[in-house]
């Protein structure tokens, strides 16, 4: 007999207050016993982590780093899916018509959860009701990247060829309403210059957009960019974190070398489908932090430009209206559109 028609069944509604409460009792008991046999052994299979993001970006580096230790220490196997499209609006919406049963997870970026929402008038979901949140994995550092052999070598050089030359600088960014566009957006903003969008299919086809000269600037995830950096292709000239990194000590902060009090970061998130047990969130939540504080995943993250969190689902859920409220102000502020 199920919970609903035990409920609902006539002989239960005659019993007398002490009845009633045995047989509550009983059944918040057989309810305790059926989540315990449903996730005191997961996981069961393999899992699988969607990823509505480019292969190569921030959040599938770092969710390739970090997932892959969390298989580890699970004995099981993480199966990560990238379904890049419409700034992640594509595989967010199959995460969230998942079953709710722990093996198909979402590994988001902030844009998804909190910038997506405030630019699309209509929305195949709703971030705060079709998903469980489960940790704040890692927040990812960004940075201004140009040509090896570009001529701008600093956030004022960008800003004064902007203003020299209104709408001739192009920038790229993995898709309309990405971080990398609403980065952008924002410093052109604040700057007061113009230039000129052109959205990629995700955030490493932009970056290699970059590094091929079909644009001339961009903001993105040094996880995203460090290869290219790395081999010469790109040139970091600035960072976007209040201080310089310890990665990159010569790199100076767009605040101090061009637009004062300029910031910006973004996000890796895991996320459940809505519905999905605590106990499952939790035993998730437990084994990232695990996973996170391993030394040398540590180091493997702050080698590219990703900072440790490991938030609880009730953290992530709290940051998410905070973030999600922010984020509406400024893109409302900056005039900012999906177009």
């Amino acid at each position: 007999m199920t919970a609903t028609s035990f409920f609902t069944s006539a002989p239960l509604l005659r019993t007398s207050a002490r009845q009633l409460g045995t047989a509550l009792v009983g059944i918040a008991f057989l309810l305790s016993a059926s989540v315990q046999a449903q996730t005191g052994s997961y996981p069961q299979k393999p899992i699988k982590l969607i990823v509505p993001l480019a292969a190569g970006s921030a959040v599938d580096n770092a969710a390739r780093i970090v997932m892959q230790k969390v298989a580890t220490n699970m004995g099981t196997g993480i199966a990560i899916e990238n379904q890049a499209g419409a700034a992640g609006l594509i595989g967010a919406d199959r995460v969230a018509k998942s079953a709710p049963d722990g093996y198909t997870l979402g590994g988001f970026n902030d844009s998804i959860m909190t910038m997506l929402p405030n630019l699309q008038a209509k929305m195949p979901w709703d971030i705060q009701k079709d998903f469980e949140p489960i940790s704040l994995v890692a927040t990812v550092e960004w940075g201004v990247v140009v040509p090896a052999d570009s001529a701008i070598r600093t956030a004022a050089d960008l800003i004064a060829a902007a203003k020299k030359s209104p709408g001739q600088l192009n920038y790229g960014s993995g898709g309309n309403g990405s971080p990398q566009h609403i980065a952008m957006a924002l410093f052109a903003s604040q700057a007061g210059v113009q230039l000129t969008h052109v959205p990629y299919k995700g955030a490493t086809q932009a970056a290699v957009g970059v590094a091929g000269h079909e644009v001339q600037v961009a903001f993105q995830g040094i996880a995203t960019v460090s290869s290219l950096i790395k081999a010469g292709k790109l040139r970091l000239i600035a960072v976007t974190t209040p201080k310089r990194l310890p990665q990159f000590p010569d790199v100076p902060t767009v605040s101090e070398s061009g637009l004062s009090g300029f910031e910006f970061n973004s996000w890796y998130a895991m996320m459940a489908p809505a519905g999905t047990p605590k106990p499952i969130l939790q035993k998730l939540h437990a084994e990232i932090v695990k996973a996170i504080s391993d030394p040398a995943i540590k180091e493997q993250l702050f080698g590219l430009g990703l900072s440790p969190k490991g938030t609880s689902p009730d953290e992530l859920a709290a940051d998410l209206k905070v973030q999600f409220a922010k984020y509406g102000n400024l893109i409302k502020q900056a005039n900012i559109t999906a177009d």
